[in-house]
């Protein structure tokens, strides 16, 4: 039995997702994840690689002010 999605909202950084998930695009397609368990996706608009994080938030100095409550 595979782990419940978990997701984390990391500080200054990506939103990570990990076990049993299905991620969608906007039109509600499937999206191939290639059999990754876990994924980061990016927060600050800056990737090359959207919608996964690479990394770019160390550089553009990425601060959120949307904390999960």
């Amino acid at each position: 039995m595979s782990e419940p999605a978990k997701i984390q909202i990391r500080p200054n950084g990506p939103i990570l997702v990990s076990g049993n998930f299905v991620l969608l695009d906007a039109n509600g397609n499937p999206v191939d994840v290639g059999g990754k368990e876990t994924i980061a996706l990016c927060r600050c608009g800056h990737t090359k690689t959207s919608p996964y994080c690479d990394g770019s938030h160390k550089q553009c100095g990425f601060q959120p002010n949307d904390f999960a409550q």
